[in-house]
C-alpha cells in the first residue's frame, strides 16, 4: 500500500499522508490499549506530527502531471489505508504482550518480529513469482550503476537494518508502549536531514532545521513525561514497602 501510494502521489503529499500515522497510533492506542493522555503526551504527538507534514512540504515534487485523478485518489486512499493499517498493527502488537502472551523476556519479542516477518517474506515471494517479475531480477541487477556486487550488498544490507529496526520498533512496544514506538518512528524522519548533509552533502535549509527541532521538542516532551511517571511510580512503591 505505501508503495502504491508513493507511485501514485508527489512526495510531499506522499509524506504528510505518512505523517498522519501517529495521529492514528494515538486513537488506537486511546482505544484499544487504554493509553492516558497527559498533556506532555498530546504535546509529543502533535509537535512530532507537525515536524514530518512539514518536511513533506518542503520536499520537492513532480506535482500529478501525468496522473489520472483515479490514480492520485488510488494513492491518497492506500497511504493513508497503509497509515492507519500500520498504526494498528502497533496497537494490536502492544494487546498481545499484554493479553495473550504475557511473558518479559526478550525472546517473546524475537518471536514476534520473525514470525511477523516470515509471513511477510512468504507473501512477497508468492506475489514476485506470480506477477512474473521475477524474471526481470537480472536485468535489474545488470542496470544496477554500481554493479552486481554493489546491487546485491546493497539489497543484502537492507534488509539486515529493517529488521534491526524492527525489532527495535517491537522491542520498544513490548518494553513501553506502541505510542512511544510510533513517537520514536516518527522522530526519526526529521532527522535523517542531519545524515544527509554529512554523508551525502545535501543542503540543510531554514524548514529542515526548524522541523529537526519540533521533532526534539515533541521527543522530549514525551520523555519528560516517562520522567515524571516513572518517579510517580517509585515513590508509591517506597510508600508500599513504609507501610508493609
Amino acid at each position: 500500500m505505501y508503495s502504491y501510494g508513493l507511485l501514485y502521489l508527489p512526495v510531499s503529499t506522499y509524506s504528510l499522508i505518512c505523517a498522519s500515522q501517529l495521529a492514528f497510533n494515538a486513537v488506537f492506542s486511546y482505544v484499544l490499549n487504554a493509553q492516558k493522555f497527559t498533556p506532555f503526551i498530546f504535546n509529543s504527538v502533535i509537535l512530532l506530527t507537525f515536524s514530518a507534514a512539514l518536511l513533506g512540504v518542503d520536499e520537492d515534487s513532480q506535482g500529478t502531471n501525468g496522473l489520472s485523478r483515479g490514480k492520485y485518489i488510488l494513492g491518497f486512499a492506500l497511504t493513508l489505508g497503509a497509515s492507519a493499517t500500520y498504526s494498528l498493527i502497533l496497537s494490536l502488537m502492544q494487546v498481545a504482550f499484554e493479553k495473550v502472551i504475557k511473558k518479559e523476556t526478550f525472546s517473546v519479542v524475537l518471536n514476534m518480529q520473525i514470525y511477523t516477518a516470515l509471513v511477510a517474506t512468504v507473501a512477497s515471494l508468492i506475489g514476485l513469482f506470480a506477477s512474473g517479475e521475477w524474471k526481470t531480477l537480472e536485468g535489474e541487477m545488470h542496470a544496477f550503476s554500481s554493479g552486481r556486487v554493489s546491487y546485491v550488498m546493497t539489497l543484502l544490507w537492507t534488509a539486515v537494518s529493517w529488521q534491526i529496526a524492527s525489532v527495535g520498533v517491537v522491542g520498544l512496544i513490548f518494553v513501553v508502549s506502541s505510542l512511544f514506538s510510533n513517537v520514536i518512528s516518527t522522530l526519526a524522519l526529521p532527522i535523517i536531514p542531519i545524515f544527509a548533509v554529512i554523508f551525502f552533502h545535501d543542503k540543510m535549509d531554514g524548514v529542515k532545521i526548524i522541523a529537526m527541532l519540533m521533532a526534539i521538542w515533541g521527543f522530549v516532551s514525551y520523555g519528560y513525561q516517562l520522567y515524571v511517571s516513572d518517579k510517580k511510580a517509585r515513590k508509591t512503591s517506597v510508600s508500599v514497602e513504609e507501610n508493609s
